[in-house]
């Protein structure tokens, strides 16, 4: 009896040490929303935060923050993003009261073709090293952002990033515990300029949580770029460095695919779900296969279905197995590749497939991407611009290929081409990769409501459609969406063109059992696992109180603050 009773004590203290007891809000949520008046700022990364909203209170606009956050997240978080990678935008313009888009992704080498892989007998492109490097477009979509809708100079906005890799900051508890898993693997392979990049600036070690982390090297790049502008990267020393590291490690980047990168400002796309206009970039990202999920699950009546029941995942589920399908087959560089969008995110296409969905799991065509590791961030500032930005290097840190001196690491993005004859994203010379990072904006009755996004590789529009639902469906507030438990499927087909057949349903902890067990009997394969589920920053406009409403969550080092 003593036994039981110790037992039950022991449970109970364990629960306890688990628990929080919030007075007010959902259970589940780890805060309530920040509200402010004046601007508001959401990153993955407290000091990243506060570099822009110094931006906002110093009068500059989202936009200017959204750059000097980005360029400190650059030296915070090289686990996930870089300058040596890519970027999206959808920018909510409040003077001309639209959005505009902008993809700031990099090509291919145009010396490299698919017969080199074909002679090296390769069936897929690695995951690191020189040949899955594009041009990195993150540099290129700073500019188009400040040259349209910046106000305050560049080098203003670089200062802050460059005064802390220089005199350095702590590292936190989520990208320490990254770095110290990533960069010795990289050493393992035998990388070159690692070491120098990430260990010898910093005394010869690599530091531990809340120890100092320096990086002199991108210091002196950003003042490159602050001082000469877009073209000192694209055109100057920097990228003749780039090419010829890369071409000395044997692969073909060249200093003329770097002088020849144009990002490009692109018509964002939606669908409206239950009276809300939902937006993403079109390919050759994946935002669509969010807005195609949203348009099948809106022919069910949710106001009936529990949120996290087995019902909700596994119509969530099917939903996305079949957007996938799409994924794969469609969703290319649109310059090489003709994309259906129309027809994808058409009502009568999503009647049609909604038919498919049964009461059990279908099988599908299925491969993964990788989680991968990225940054998501948003603004808002005093004259009611927003701005929903991403920016990632792929599979957390890049390639592996640190150009010499410059502090950074470059993408590894072209391993998701295919290298399968005849399909959409099969590999070409001069072409944008098949791309996961994707950011989202939601609007109502043609006024901003919501800037956001989540994190994750394949998660993305899983988490995308998540937070949708949340707040619409199930009438969370902008924290308690983020909070809310995850799921997620791996499988539904690839871009890469892998195969399989049901795929698995991954559950975060908080779903409850009795959902895994409805999902069972619905044939589904159920797992646990950790860190798939993303990250999520959010800003809402509060329009009856004139107020932005800020949100991150707790899977990540992340912080909401506004004025």
């Amino acid at each position: 009896m003593n036994r039981i009773c110790l037992l039950l004590v022991s449970l109970f203290a364990s629960f306890q040490l688990q628990a929080q007891d919030r007075i007010t809000g959902a259970l589940n949520a780890t805060r309530s929303e920040v509200i402010a008046q004046h601007g508001m700022v959401a990153t993955s990364h407290p000091l990243a935060t506060q570099v822009g909203l110094d931006i906002l209170k110093k009068g500059g606009s989202a936009i200017d923050a959204a750059i000097a956050a980005n360029a400190a997240l650059g030296l915070m978080e090289p686990t996930g993003c870089g300058i040596g990678g890519d970027l999206f935008a959808i920018v909510w313009d409040a003077k001309t009261q639209q959005l505009y888009g902008l993809n700031a992704s990099g090509r291919s080498p145009k010396s490299l073709t698919l017969d080199y892989f074909k002679k090296e007998g390769m069936t897929e492109i690695p995951s690191h090293g020189p040949l899955p490097v594009s041009v990195p477009g993150a540099v290129s979509g700073w500019f188009e952002l400040h040259g349209k809708f910046g106000t305050m100079p560049m080098a203003e906005l670089l200062a802050p990033a460059i005064d802390y890799a220089e005199n350095g900051f702590p590292l936190t508890q989520l990208i320490a515990w990254y770095m110290q898993n990533t960069v010795p693997f990289f050493m393992r392979q035998g990388f070159p300029n690692i070491k120098e990049t990430y260990i010898d600036q910093n005394g010869g070690k690599l530091p531990n949580e809340g120890e100092i982390y320096k990086n002199p090297f991108l210091a002196n790049t950003y003042r490159a770029i602050a001082k000469g502008g877009r073209d000192a990267f694209y055109k100057g020393k920097i990228a003749k460095t780039i090419a010829d590291f890369i071409q000395a490690q044997g692969g073909f980047l060249s200093q003329e695919d770097l002088a020849s990168h144009t990002a490009e400002w692109v018509t964002p796309v939606s669908v409206n779900y239950r009276g809300y206009d939902v937006w993403e970039l079109p390919p050759n990202g994946q935002g669509i296969a969010a807005l195609q999920m949203l348009q099948i699950l809106e022919g069910y009546d949710f106001s009936n279905i529990e949120f996290g029941s087995a019902e909700h995942l596994h119509l969530f589920t099917e939903a996305k197995k079949l957007a996938f399908e799409d994924r794969a087959k469609y969703y290319a560089d649109m310059d090489f590749a003709k994309v259906p969008m129309e027809t994808l995110l058409s009502d009568t296409y999503a009647d049609n497939r909604r038919q498919q969905i049964r009461e059990w799991a279908g099988e599908y065509q299925a491969g993964e991407i990788s989680a991968g590791e990225t940054i998501y961030m948003t603004t808002a500032d005093q004259y009611g611009n927003m701005v929903s930005l991403i920016q990632s290097n792929y599979r957390g840190m890049g390639s592996g290929m640190a150009p010499p001196g410059l502090g950074f690491m470059l993408q590894d993005r072209g391993e998701l081409f295919s290298l399968t004859e005849g399909q959409a994203n099969t590999y070409e010379p001069g072409k944008r990769p098949f791309h996961t990072i994707i950011p989202a904006f939601i609007t109502k009755d043609g006024t901003p409501w919501v800037s956001f996004g989540v994190m994750g590789g394949d998660f993305q529009p899983q988490g995308h459609s998540q937070i949708v639902m949340n707040l619409i469906d199930f009438g969370m507030n902008l924290q308690e969406a983020g909070d809310a438990p995850r799921w997620d499927h791996t499988g539904g087909s690839s871009p890469t063109g892998e195969r399989g057949g049901r795929g698995i349903v991954r559950v975060e902890s908080g779903i409850p059992y009795e959902t895994v067990r409805g999902l069972m009997d619905r044939r589904h394969t159920v797992q646990f696992t950790r860190g798939s589920y993303g990250g999520y920053q959010a800003i809402m406009w509060d329009a009856k109180n004139k107020v932005y409403r800020g949100a991150s969550e707790s899977r990540k080092d992340g912080q909401a603050a506004g004025y």
